[in-house]
């Protein structure tokens, strides 16, 4: 992880300034525990490593990650914690979709860790709760008014590497008018 890191912490500093200082330190332990015990789930060991070495953005600069914010400990506990209350408040009731990509049926799962967040109720999460045909610790979207529900990648460790690899490329880029990193297909 720290070598991936070490990639997109130099396009960065080249790229996009003001979000590499943006970035907060590592997790600690402790705030890893809180958010494992929040969640009631161990998170995998890519995330955490991850975690460690940057616990997400200070959110005082653009955002990095496809035009969404990475959201650090504090932030991914108060989003899953809205997610959450809807779904103890009953909110999605009957708004099970059918699928056959590895992911459940459901709107929203708890087992379902965001870690990014694009300010429209948009994240990409960590499926901790995969159907039969998925991979425990698969990346997924979650949209907040739409039901598919895509597979990004197998583990937290190939999206974050093939990310990485997609900026070095060109195929992601800061954009003013975003103040963001966006797809190229998006400007």
């Amino acid at each position: 992880m720290k070598k991936e890191w070490n990639k997109f912490e130099r396009w960065l500093a080249l790229n996009f300034n003001t979000a590499f200082k943006d970035l907060n330190n590592p997790a600690s332990q402790k705030q890893l525990d809180t958010l494992s015990s929040v969640v009631s789930v161990d998170l995998p060991e890519d995330f955490i490593c991850f975690l460690k070495i940057h616990n997400g953005q200070k959110g005082n600069a653009g955002w990095i990650i496809d035009g969404a914010e990475l959201l650090s400990v504090e932030r991914i506990i108060d989003e899953w914690t809205v997610w959450n209350d809807l779904l103890v408040s009953g909110d999605f009731s009957g708004c099970d979709e059918e699928r056959s990509n590895g992911v459940k049926n459901d709107w929203w799962n708890p087992k379902w860790i965001p870690f990014t967040y694009d300010g429209a109720g948009n994240h990409l999460c960590l499926d901790l709760d995969p159907a039969a045909t998925g991979h425990y610790g698969q990346v997924i979207t979650m949209w907040h008014d739409d039901a598919e529900r895509d597979i990004k990648a197998r583990s937290f460790n190939e999206w974050f590497t093939q990310y990485v690899k997609d900026v070095e490329q060109g195929q992601y880029v800061y954009h003013d008018d975003y103040e963001a990193i966006v797809n190229v297909n998006d400007i």
